[in-house]
């Protein structure tokens, strides 16, 4: 009986979860992006998605970069089928994620700012925004979004499995997390649960401020690493005035 009302539940996130994903697509300035930006969060190659639309790798290339003229809806909703079912069959990790993200309401205590960007932001601009001192990784990259965390009351409050609510609808962000003494903390609180950012800023703090053990954690999981000094409700105001 309890196998039975679970198969409605699952079904009905599935169906909301690719609404989001094919009306996000289809409805962006650039369906592409918005496109790579899904693939790149399911962890999908490009090669297994085509393998799975049975096309050449070239054609999610070129849709992607935008070289080949964006899907209509009904190719996007193949698509979408795709990633999800790719999912799926590897246990559904992502499909449950994106699942807590449609029906958890965020705690503005653990969450002070959270924002998907339309199109990919590159890194080094978004250093260059908030003020940032590079204390390892790289610069040549891009982000989808970003979040601002309460650093104590997200490790106190949320679980390892709440914890993935602060990444969004990307992993491919900057986590912002402020009220840090060293960064210790949320590195290892990153360290120990499944998925992992783009990049980590430590607000409050100047390079010599960060425990030596923190750039080695980044280094492990590839994250670029930043530190500002920036006061966190400027920092916020900046963030959200700024026309991504």
């Amino acid at each position: 009986m309890h196998g039975a009302d679970l198969i409605p539940m699952k079904s009905g996130l599935r169906h909301r979860l690719a609404e989001k994903m094919a009306g996000e697509i289809t409805l962006s300035d650039s369906p592409g992006r918005a496109l790579k930006k899904w693939r790149l969060s399911f962890e999908i190659p490009q090669t297994d998605l085509a393998v799975r639309l049975e096309v050449s790798p070239s054609v999610i290339s070129d849709y992607e970069s935008g070289r080949r003229k964006s899907p209509g809806t009904a190719v996007v909703g193949k698509i979408v089928d795709a990633i999800l079912s790719m999912d799926e069959a590897r246990g559904g990790r992502h499909i449950e994620r994106f699942g807590r993200m449609l029906f958890a309401e965020l705690d503005d205590e653990v969450i002070h700012d959270l924002h998907e960007f339309a199109a990919p932001v590159p890194l080094r601009r978004f250093a260059e925004l908030v003020d940032a001192d590079l204390i390892t990784g790289s610069l040549d990259q891009t982000l989808f979004g970003y979040t601002v965390v309460n650093s104590l009351n997200a490790i106190l409050q949320l679980s390892s499995d709440e914890f993935s609510r602060i990444y969004g609808w990307s992993t491919e962000r900057a986590l912002i997390f402020a009220g840090v003494s060293n960064g210790k903390s949320p590195m290892v609180a990153i360290r120990v649960t499944a998925f992992k950012p783009r990049c980590v800023v430590l607000q409050g703090l100047g390079p010599e401020d960060v425990h030596p053990m923190v750039p080695r954690l980044a280094e492990r999981d590839r994250i670029t690493l930043l530190t500002t000094r920036a006061e966190l409700d400027p920092l916020v105001t900046s963030l959200r005035a700024t026309e991504w």
